[in-house]
C-alpha cells in the first residue's frame, strides 16, 4: 500500500494513485450544533478521520470564532465576527484612503503571517521532522494573500474603482504584498515542502470577483512571481478560490497552478469536465449550498458518484474537500461520509 504522501503525489502528478484524497473540514460551528451526535458519526469513519478521539471536537469548539467579538490583525484591519466557529469580515480597512499609505508598512514576514505570530525556527524543524516521518510537508500563504488581501486593506468598493481607473499607488501596494510573499515562499523552498497551498475566492456566486481583462492586469503577473519559485523547485502548487471560476482557468494554469479547487455546483460539472479534466488535479469542492446540507442522504450519495465518475480516472487527477456548516443535519454528515468511502477507491478496486 501507499503511503499517503505518495498517494497524494501520484494523485496530483497524474501517476497512478491507489485511493482518492479526501480533506473534511468540520467547522467549530457544526461542532456546536450537533455536538455528541457528530463525535459518534466521525468516529464510526475512521478511515476518513484517523487521528480523531472521542470528545476532541469540544476542544474546536472552544478555540473557534465567537460572536460579537472584534479582533485587529497585524496589518491593522480590524474583523468582527458575526457567528459562532465561523470566519469575520472585515469592517475597518487602514488604507481606506490613499493619503494614509504614505509611510505605511507591511506586517515583517519573519515575524507575522496575516493574522498571527510566524516563528520560522520552529516551522523549519517541524518540517524536518514531517521528511523524517515520511508525511506529506505543506504549508501555505494565509487565505486571502492576494488579492483579498487588497480589499481588507483598501475597502471592497475602493478597490474596484482602483482597477477602473488604474490608480498608480495600486502598483505599488501589489509590489508590497508580492515581494512580503515571496519572502515566506523562500523559507517554504529552503525548506522543501511537497506542497504550497495557495487560496483565496477570486469568485462570485456567478462569475469572477473582477473581470478576466483586469485579473490579466492586476493579478496573474503577481501570481506568476509568487508561484514561479514554487514550480522551479518542484514543489505543488496548490490553490483554492470559492466562487464561479470558469472564465479564470486558463490565466490560472499559465500561473503556474498544479491543483484548481473549484466549487462543484456553482461551476457547474460540465464546465469542469470540459475544461479542467486532464490539465491539472482538480481538488473537487463539494456542495455546501443546496445538497450535502438541504438534500436527501441518496441525493449526496449520487452526487459523489457522478463527480468520481465523471471528474477521476485511474491515472489520478482528482481529489475532493468539503467545508461543513451548519444546518447540515447529522444524517447528511453520515452520508456523505458512507459515499466518500465507498467511492475513494472506485477506479482501483
Amino acid at each position: 500500500m501507499l503511503s499517503e504522501r505518495e498517494n497524494y503525489i501520484r494523485t496530483v502528478r497524474f501517476g497512478g494513485p491507489e485511493w482518492m484524497p479526501i480533506s473534511i473540514a468540520i467547522l467549530p460551528a457544526l461542532w456546536q450544533h450537533l455536538g455528541d451526535e457528530l463525535d459518534k458519526i466521525v468516529r464510526r469513519h475512521p478511515v476518513l478521520f484517523p487521528d480523531y478521539r472521542q470528545g476532541d471536537y469540544k476542544k474546536r469548539i472552544a478555540e473557534g470564532r465567537k460572536r460579537g467579538t472584534t479582533e485587529r490583525d497585524p496589518w491593522g484591519v480590524l474583523w468582527e465576527f458575526d457567528y459562532d466557529g465561523i470566519e469575520g469580515q472585515a469592517i475597518e480597512h487602514p488604507l481606506d484612503e490613499w493619503a494614509k499609505f504614505d509611510g505605511f508598512e507591511a506586517p515583517d514576514p519573519m515575524k507575522f503571517g496575516d493574522r498571527w505570530p510566524m516563528g520560522w525556527a520552529k516551522f523549519h524543524a517541524d518540517t524536518r521532522s514531517r521528511k523524517e516521518r515520511g508525511d506529506l510537508t505543506s504549508a501555505g500563504l494565509d487565505h486571502g494573500y492576494f488579492l483579498m488581501r487588497l480589499w481588507y486593506l483598501r475597502g471592497f468598493e475602493n478597490l474596484m474603482l482602483d482597477f477602473a481607473t488604474g490608480e498608480p499607488k495600486l502598483r505599488e501596494l501589489c509590489e508590497m504584498l508580492t515581494r512580503r510573499n515571496c519572502t515566506i515562499i523562500e523559507q517554504f523552498v529552503k525548506a522543501g515542502l511537497d506542497r504550497v497551498y495557495l487560496g483565496e475566492d477570486i469568485g462570485t456566486q456567478t462569475a469572477s470577483i473582477i473581470s478576466p481583462k483586469a485579473f490579466r492586469q492586476w493579478v496573474v503577473p503577481y501570481y506568476k512571481r509568487m508561484m514561479g519559485p514554487l514550480n522551479q523547485a518542484g514543489i505543488i502548487v496548490d490553490t483554492h478560490s470559492d466562487g464561479y471560476i470558469m472564465e479564470l482557468v486558463d490565466d490560472l494554469l499559465d500561473c503556474g497552478v498544479d491543483t484548481l479547487n473549484p466549487q462543484d455546483l456553482c461551476n457547474g460539472l460540465d464546465n469542469i469536465e470540459r475544461h479542467i479534466k486532464g490539465r491539472c488535479c482538480i481538488k473537487l469542492d463539494i456542495d455546501r449550498q443546496s445538497i450535502v446540507p438541504f438534500g436527501t442522504p441518496r441525493e449526496i450519495e449520487e452526487l459523489i458518484e457522478e463527480e468520481v465518475k465523471r471528474l477521476g480516472s485511474p491515472q489520478g487527477g482528482l481529489s475532493m474537500v468539503v467545508g461543513m456548516l451548519p444546518p447540515t443535519p447529522a444524517k447528511n454528515c453520515e452520508a456523505l461520509f458512507c459515499a466518500f468511502e465507498k467511492y475513494r477507491t472506485y477506479f482501483w478496486e
